[in-house]
């Protein structure tokens, strides 16, 4: 099988899934903020589609990497695969098993261990080969920042899906959340069953009260928007670094347009 260098594509992939996930990330956060259960699930539902596509792209793209490689090891090159297809495959692997997790109704702290674990290794990887002799990118620095920035945004992943996972099913069992209370609140309906803004007194029949509970939520504790707002924090930076790394990358891949190319 012939290798097509698409490092230039695959970061560009890096960028698309970079710039979903933090956006996601901080929406998903304004809708806990807001304690609005209904909006988390439609964030997360519609950013599965969009991952799930990049993540079966990046896969096929990185398996082919992995299996195609053409460096021998005489070359000293030997290791190029093993350092930017590894962690392209994992990265695909964890969006993958997200967008499952998605249209199954699978709980997403079993996709935030898996991305717990994935992001460990990345960050590793990222360290390994800044520190390597000689090193594998002519941009180390960014190369460290986007490595350490998706295997750190893996790691805060198991947390914020651990809230998460807390959050629906509290809402789903009607139980209190977030040390919230359950209080209750008197409505007026009239004849056709219509809520009314507030009990009407003295009514002619036409109106009847009506007392029903409704959760009173607390507001969101601090360490739990801290911790859900650190996981877009490291994959915007891990964006920035995509971003950088495909820039100083493609116009290498491209030459100088025809009279350029070898």
């Amino acid at each position: 099988m012939a290798f097509i260098d698409d490092l230039a594509f695959v970061e560009l992939l890096l960028v698309m899934a970079a710039a979903v996930l933090t956006y996601v990330g901080i929406v998903g956060w304004w809708n806990l903020r807001k304690n609005d259960a209904k909006a988390l699930r439609s964030t997360l539902k519609g950013a599965a589609a969009p991952l799930g596509i990049v993540g079966s792209v990046a896969f096929v793209l990185g398996m082919a990497g992995e299996l195609a490689w053409p460096f021998p090891a005489s070359y000293h090159m030997a290791g190029y695969n093993i350092f930017f297809f590894d962690a392209i495959m994992l990265f695909s692997m964890v969006l993958i098993a997200y967008a499952v997790a998605v249209f199954a109704q699978l709980r997403f702290q079993y996709v935030g261990i898996f991305a717990l674990v994935a992001g460990a290794a990345v960050a590793f990887y990222g360290w390994v080969g800044y520190t390597a002799n000689p090193q594998f990118t002519k941009d180390p620095f960014e190369t460290l920042l986007l490595y350490v920035g998706f295997g750190v945004a893996g790691v805060a992943a198991f947390p914020v899906s651990v809230i998460v996972d807390y959050y629906l099913g509290a809402v789903d069992a009607s139980k209190s959340i977030w040390g919230a209370t359950v209080g209750s609140r008197t409505s007026a309906r009239s004849a056709m069953g219509a809520r009314g803004v507030a009990t009407i007194p003295g009514a002619d029949g036409d109106a009847s009260e009506t007392k029903e509970s409704v959760p009173v939520l607390s507001r969101v504790p601090y360490y739990v928007q801290l911790l859900v707002l650190a996981f877009p924090f490291f994959m915007a930076l891990a964006g920035i670094a995509a971003l950088l790394l495909f820039g100083s990358t493609l116009p290498g891949h491209l030459g100088s347009g025809p009279g350029g190319a070898p």
